[in-house]
């Protein structure tokens, strides 16, 4: 249990220990989106754990669907959303229904926002978004309404298309469809990277993350796909922070990366068995499938939380 008791610090300085009355004193009366797939769900879980030392919100969710939940702060008047978009453009799932080769892949219409975040955030106060993890697998994109190029398929006449470009879109997509809405004047936090710690393996070929310690610094780097990814979200943030401010629009970023680089200890792995006394019980086929991508809780993703309180309250400074 020694990814418990490591916590991050800062050259330079100390960050705060997170003090849920401080949070919700500060946004009492707000209301705060997170926009990504599970690992944002993952920050939004840690969020609200970390409150409930001072209060159980109420889920007002309007949808069953898990991946779209909405919790309220009685005493403060404040809530919290979460917006499944795992890609944050539009997407369509392969089918399940067998079909030819096209339809058995992801589909991602990259100059098209997902509408599902996209056109409900207008009265948010606060949107976090992030993305990356999902970008991994095989998929097929559109430009304009027509098939511009995949990445892991073997469509004819399709060309292999880089995960530079087409994360890269993705993001700028998404970001440029926050500064175009009439009506929003919330603080968008782009949230990067959170990486991966598999060893010996990929997710689904045995791969797994055992280590008890922290990396310590220089003892690591980022793979060469989410490299990519950090670059990318760093140099379209600059852009929308820059095209944001012609609008009087706030960009921050959460830049979590650096981090939890050097976290392999703190992923859910073994800790997913039933116990971890029988973990030595379960079977360690090739294809048993260990979590080294989200994050335990409690445990280091709620840095990420300490962070968005540090910047919230020197919001304005």
């Amino acid at each position: 249990m020694d990814f418990l008791k490591w916590r991050w610090k800062p050259d330079g300085c100390e960050l705060p220990h997170f003090s849920p009355e401080m949070f919700l004193g500060l946004l009492r009366g707000k209301s705060l989106a997170f926009v990504g797939d599970s690992i944002a769900r993952n920050q939004m879980q840690s969020l609200m754990c970390l409150l409930s030392k001072a209060e159980y919100p109420e889920d007002i969710s309007n949808d069953i669907d898990v991946n779209f939940r909405r919790v309220f702060y009685k005493t403060y008047n404040f809530t919290i959303s979460i917006f499944w978009s795992p890609y944050l453009v539009k997407s369509q799932e392969p089918s399940s229904q067998g079909g030819s080769a096209i339809d058995q892949i992801w589909k991602l219409y990259l100059d098209e926002a997902d509408e599902r975040w996209a056109l409900k955030i207008d009265n948010f106060d606060y949107v976090i978004i992030s993305g990356g993890t999902w970008f991994t697998r095989p998929l097929l994109f559109y430009e304009q309404e027509r098939i511009s190029g995949c990445q892991f398929c073997e469509i004819e006449n399709v060309q292999q298309m880089t995960l530079n470009y087409f994360h890269r879109m993705a993001f700028r997509t998404a970001l440029q469809a926050i500064n175009k809405l009439d009506k929003y004047r919330g603080m968008t936090i782009v949230r990067t990277i959170s990486p991966p710690h598999f060893e010996n393996g990929d997710w689904d070929k045995g791969g797994d993350c055992v280590r008890t310690r922290p990396y310590g610094r220089n003892e690591t780097e980022l793979m060469e796909g989410y490299a990519e990814m950090y670059k990318n979200q760093l140099e379209e943030f600059e852009r929308a922070r820059i095209e944001g401010m012609k609008r009087g629009l706030e960009f921050r970023l959460l830049d979590m990366t650096g981090a939890m680089l050097l976290r392999p200890d703190g992923h859910p792995s073994r800790y997913m068995s039933s116990s971890v006394a029988d973990d030595s019980k379960v079977s360690e086929t090739k294809n048993q499938r260990k979590d080294c991508v989200h994050w335990c809780l409690p445990g280091p993703v709620d840095m990420w939380n300490d962070m968005l309180l540090h910047m919230l309250s020197n919001a304005g400074n």
